[in-house]
């Protein structure tokens, strides 16, 4: 007498998935032993001694001051407007948010160069006869074609990057805890200040290392605003271009390298912060 419960069958695979595995790893590897291979290419170029040589310029010591300096602050600025913008956008509905949102996308999408003309326009821009950067000078206060123009022309992209990153981090955070607050007597305001910027500590950390590290490889836009001059408006990304322009080629790799070794050290700070936020603040169902 047969049973009657028949045990499920297995689903039975066609064939393997190791091809299609395989492919994959052979697309998206291709590009990943680029990026190493550059990296290779640089570091058999530039030995320790043109790195050493480098960093005994006066030169390459300024740019180095100057973009710890410019980029911490570019950094500060860019919370500083992050923080709400991304709060607005991922808590608020409000008329023209779609608009923002689309504005916040400019600095990503346009060319570097032509983000760096547009501020050389804005600011040398006549209304009466007058223009931002007459004014700024009068003042005692000169921007174009000086640090503070560094500083501008990295925040005006650094800041859409750490824009986002926040909305996202925002976003990830359970709106409950805020609303509980709001019911227990805290205003709007201070359920922010004590709910949700606290929850969020992780998610600034991850836009203030993106931040910094946007404005550290930012080029066409000072290049343009600020110029390229030596032991004024010199960064790191410019004295690349510097060196390569008097035929130093062995000087530039050696810059590049530290920007490369800047670059890795505060992105994977931000792949480990970011990722924990993610897992952190992971909406419940």
């Amino acid at each position: 007498m047969s049973s009657r419960f028949e045990q499920p069958q297995s689903p039975v695979r066609a064939s393997s998935d190791w091809p299609f595995l395989a492919a994959l790893s052979v697309l998206g590897g291709t590009y990943v032993a680029l990026i190493l291979a550059l990296v290779v290419a640089d570091a058999s170029y530039a030995s320790p001694g043109h790195v050493a040589e480098a960093l005994r310029s006066p030169a390459i010591r300024y740019a180095i001051r100057l973009s710890l300096f410019s980029c911490t602050i570019t950094t500060g600025l860019s919370l500083l407007v992050a923080v709400p913008l991304g709060y607005l956008l991922a808590r608020c509905s409000f008329r023209g948010k779609s608009l923002v949102d689309a504005i916040l996308d400019v600095p990503l999408v346009l060319p570097p160069l032509v983000i760096g003309l547009s501020l050389l326009i804005l600011f040398q821009l006549k209304v009466g006869g007058v223009s931002l950067e007459m004014l700024l000078e009068r003042a005692g206060f000169p921007v174009t074609f000086h640090v503070p123009a560094v500083i501008l022309a990295q925040f005006t992209v650094s800041a859409a990057f750490a824009a986002r990153t926040l909305r996202v981090s925002f976003e990830q955070i359970n709106p409950r805890a805020e609303q509980v607050a709001l019911t227990l007597g805290c205003t709007r305001a201070q359920a922010f200040w004590r709910v949700a910027l606290p929850e969020a500590r992780r998610g600034l950390l991850a836009a203030a290392t993106l931040a910094w590290a946007r404005a550290l490889g930012e080029f066409g836009p000072i290049l343009v605003f600020a110029g390229a001059t030596r032991m004024r408006t010199e960064v790191l990304s410019t004295s690349v271009f510097l060196e390569l322009s008097t035929g130093s080629l062995e000087a530039a790799v050696a810059v590049s390298l530290l920007m490369i070794a800047a670059a890795v050290i505060v992105l994977t700070i931000l792949r480990v912060f970011g990722s924990d936020t993610a897992l952190r603040h992971k909406p419940s169902a």
